[in-house]
């Protein structure tokens, strides 16, 4: 049996619930992770990859904090892509296709070897509550737990109900029953709940598919990897994606299913994902287009299963089978599962501190869809930052919380608690306004050395992280002092549309040339010899010139960073009365009464609070 009590029990094994028992538990709590199926850890419900644009940014965070996801990905990722590498490094994002199964015996694996987490598979129907403080759960099998903190994690299982055209079942996903209870007794407690939907695709026998009338879509060719440990390698083979496109006749299919569609016959009336539509959504909102992407995508290494990327649908089988024959390439398809759409509870998130603790119970913490976040990357941040701060809590430590502009991690968790959500909350580079320093290149950089401090991130890492700052410097210095002469670098700068130059100059100047990357000038011989001696790896190499080229910018953000630091860090009592500021908004008024911000910061970023109201609030601080 399980102990009758514990530091931290966290409820629900997927994303979140994994990162927010590891991290508990590494920090010293003793820590239970309690789920409905202990087969079903870390299971990808939906398609089998991590990272992707501004995702792949948020697992380089969680692994520069110590944190495992990234370690996790590079055990079981099949394929390994750089995405928008012509566009600034502001935009470059790492993207793991991974194996479904691996992945989660990857996790499953890796908690078992922490010492102080516990497992136990049960249903959690209620939470204890004293005195306005958490105190333990209830389970299906009547079992008491007592617990310091609580973390619930449930994902798409409150109340989850799924639909297949007029079909409707109980469900957190297919072949897993739903929770009921939390919710209801939440709302009793005063919490808001809403509901929310999700979808996902057909999976198909890659047997029976044509590859040859699709397009290839392989991995780079030097494959990077996602943790900046070295307990991890790159790929040395991958796996191939492909695309195909779906077509008039596709649409016209699936269109005679519609009258049959929970999606327009009234049956879903929840939000769903917009950035993430299923594909009558697509059809229908974009109706002048005449065909859509389709991404194949294998599930692992050895398994046949394949995911349809880009066919979410909740339309009749009969329909999406009829339809989905009709794509290029999946003419003889057989079908393992179909698609389907599922609705759950959600708590909106303006109901929680940044910390992810609940205003209304003390030691309770929300993470992951709960909070109306959509993506296995949004979720696992949030565990973490929930297992820190659970386990900050039980030993009376501060919460651990970072800023906008420290990492996505805090763009993400300031835009659910300041502006909450209506719709599953996805992230995106433009929800961060200093982008430009919050790369995927320089996440150890920012945030290892707190993950050092919180006891997560080892000296492993510290020691790798003190190497390649002291390798840049160095580097740097060589190339501010190396000079070079016309004859040894004028070749390669006609090649690429430079100006020639007429007599010696530092190299460290001619990087900041717009056609002139380093690795352009390691054919210089004093170059390609300094590299080799010092042993300077590529991810030093994308450091050093990304510094040069963005010099301006990035020391423009930096300091307007520090100026909305100064600003935003201004403290605003919990008692503030709003009210008697006349001179601001109704809608401000009302807005921050409710949210109650603890900064001005905070203040500023709620949805309906406008830059004037936040001056007559400045005025009336004396500011």
């Amino acid at each position: 049996m399980i102990a009758d009590s514990y530091d931290v029990v966290v409820v629900g094994g997927g994303h979140a619930g994994c990162e927010a028992a590891a991290a508990a538990a590494k920090l010293g709590s003793k820590t239970l992770l309690i789920t409905m199926n202990l087969q079903t850890i870390a299971q990808m419900s939906c398609n089998p990859a991590m990272g992707g644009v501004a995702k792949g940014q948020i697992i380089r965070e969680i692994d520069a904090l110590g944190g495992m996801s990234g370690i996790i990905t590079d055990k079981s990722m099949i394929q390994f892509r750089m995405l928008n590498r012509s566009k600034g490094p502001a935009m470059w994002s790492p993207r793991a296709q991974s194996d479904r199964m691996r992945f989660a015996e990857e996790w499953r694996l890796t908690l078992e070897a922490i010492p102080l987490l516990d497992f136990f598979q049960d249903t959690v129907v209620g939470i204890e509550v004293k005195s306005g403080k958490v105190c333990g759960v209830h389970t299906q099998m009547g079992i008491h737990i007592s617990a310091k903190s609580v973390i619930l994690t449930n994902g798409t299982f409150l109340n989850g109900l799924i639909h297949i055209g007029d079909k409707q079942f109980g469900g957190g996903r297919v072949g897993d029953r739903a929770s009921f209870g939390i919710t209801e007794q939440l709302r009793d407690f005063g919490f808001e709940s809403g509901r929310m939907k999700t979808g996902t695709p057909p999976r198909v026998d890659g047997r029976s598919l044509n590859y040859s009338l699709m397009e290839e879509q392989a991995g780079d060719l030097v494959p990077e990897k996602f943790s900046f440990s070295g307990q991890t390698s790159p790929l040395d083979k991958q796996r191939s994606c492909h695309i195909t496109y779906t077509s008039n006749e596709v649409h016209s299919l699936l269109k005679e299913g519609f009258d049959r569609s929970p999606m327009f016959n009234g049956q879903i009336e929840s939000s769903g994902p917009r950035y993430c539509p299923s594909i009558e959504d697509k059809i229908t909102r974009f109706a002048s287009k005449d065909r859509h992407q389709i991404f194949v995508e294998p599930e692992g290494w050895n398994t046949v299963e394949v995911y349809v990327n880009g066919f979410s649908t909740s339309l009749p089988m009969d329909v999406q089978f009829k339809a989905i024959r009709a794509v290029k390439g999946f003419e003889g398809v057989k079908m393992f599962r179909p698609g389907y759409a599922i609705e759950y509870d959600y708590f909106p998130p303006t109901q929680l501190d940044y910390s992810l603790e609940t205003k209304i119970v003390e030691g309770l913490f929300f993470a992951g869809q709960i909070n109306g976040t959509t993506g296995y990357e949004e979720a696992a941040c949030q565990g973490l930052m929930a297992g820190i701060n659970a386990h900050n809590k039980v030993n009376e430590k501060d919460p651990f919380v970072l800023g906008r502009s420290e990492a996505y991690i805090g763009v993400l968790i300031d835009d659910l608690i300041t502006k909450g959500t209506e719709e599953p909350y996805r992230m995106f580079t433009s929800r961060a306004e200093h982008r430009i320093l919050l790369r995927q290149d320089n996440a150890d950089i920012r945030l290892t050395e707190r993950g050092y401090e919180l006891g997560l991130a080892d000296e492993d890492r510290m020691r790798a992280l003190d190497n390649k700052l002291h390798s840049l410097k160095n580097f740097e210095t060589f190339l501010a002092k190396q000079s070079v002469e016309p004859v040894d670098v004028n070749p390669m700068l006609v090649t690429k549309g430079s100006a020639k130059i007429k007599q010696k100059q530092k190299i460290l100047g001619l990087v900041s040339r717009p056609n002139v990357g380093i690795r352009d000038l390691i054919n210089i011989h004093v170059v390609s010899a300094y590299v080799q001696e010092n042993h300077i790896s590529p991810e030093v190499l994308d450091q050093l010139e990304i510094g040069v080229k963005y010099k301006g910018y990035l020391d423009k953000a930096k300091d307007d960073a520090e100026k909305l630091t100064r600003l935003g860090d201004l403290t605003i009592p919990d008692e503030f009365d709003y009210y008697k500021l006349k001179s601001m908004s109704y809608e401000g008024r009302e807005k921050l009464s409710k949210i109650k911000p603890r900064s001005i910061r905070q203040a500023s970023n709620i949805s309906g609070v406008s830059p004037s109201d936040i001056n007559v609030l400045m005025v009336y601080m004396g500011r």
